[in-house]
């Protein structure tokens, strides 16, 4: 029931996850809108390279009342990623995940294992075990965990080309929580990181990108906001501004001012 996966091959700067390019590097969510037309109006505003839908939220029937919403998914023309949101033991991530991949057709799968119901941490001592079941499985694998840097090597010995860390648990809209280690993680993990959780506004998703990760998926800093559909464009901006400063190179911080106002025509008295 997805749209082919959006190859933009004029971009020399496209997001390239397990071998497919997508235009943008904005990730939105679909839950807690005010209405589904608020819903749409904010994917149209932004450009999601891809929605997230939790299959165990939403239902699987096409008869009941959730039927609307599959034909708005269809409607809007994006690419699915299903997430195992809600599983708290690797035998319901699998089977929330096989069950995901026949009703949206697609081996795209964000894998969520939550080991603490007040924080809605992952399981990382889990969490290796259910991506690499699921990789042999032939799902492509976007796992939601901490922004612990052993976690996410074994994750990615385990398989996994593309990792989502957390800047601050989820919901929480406090930004990045921990700025040494997500930039730690930025420079020693090699696979794309997607910054997932914690994101409360433009600012955050700008700041996070300038430290090179690849894309941010976001979903309550939208869908709560006064202006879900103005909101959903501002981080949409913020992060295409982030990626460009971010290749652009910052200056590198001076301990005292450096004068940036040239003396050509200033009195030679002056420039004593």
């Amino acid at each position: 029931m997805t749209a082919p996966l959006p190859n933009n091959l004029n971009s020399a700067d496209a997001l390239v996850l397990y071998g497919e390019s997508f235009s943008s590097r904005l990730l939105l969510g679909t839950s807690r809108y005010p209405s589904p037309q608020v819903l749409e109006d904010a994917v149209r505003a932004s450009h999601p390279a891809m929605i997230t839908v939790s299959l165990r939220r939403q239902g699987t029937s096409t008869t009941d009342a959730h039927s609307g919403f599959w034909d708005l998914l269809k409607k809007m023309a994006v690419p699915v990623l299903p997430n195992t949101a809600g599983c708290h033991s690797p035998q319901e991530v699998i089977a929330t995940a096989q069950m995901a991949r026949e009703v949206f057709e697609t081996d795209w799968i964000k894998l969520e294992l939550i080991g603490d119901d007040y924080t809605l941490q992952p399981d990382t001592l889990r969490l290796v075990e259910s991506a690499q079941t699921l990789i042999k499985d032939g799902f492509k694998v976007l796992p939601y965990c901490t922004e612990d840097l052993i976690v996410c090597q074994r994750l990615v010995d385990a398989g996994c080309q593309a990792i989502m860390p957390w800047a601050a648990p989820i919901g929480t809209g406090q930004g990045p929580l921990n700025p040494y280690a997500m930039k730690l993680l930025r420079d020693r993990i090699q696979v794309p990181l997607i910054v997932d959780a914690g994101l409360g506004l433009p600012s955050h998703a700008c700041t996070v990108m300038e430290w090179g990760f690849d894309a941010v998926l976001l979903n309550t800093a939208v869908a709560l906001s006064n202006d879900p559909i103005a909101m959903a464009e501002a981080f949409s901006t913020a992060v295409t501004a982030g990626r460009t400063a971010y290749l652009s190179g910052a200056m590198k911080p001076q301990e005292s001012a450096q004068a940036s106002t040239p003396l050509v025509g200033t009195p030679f008295w002056h420039q004593a």
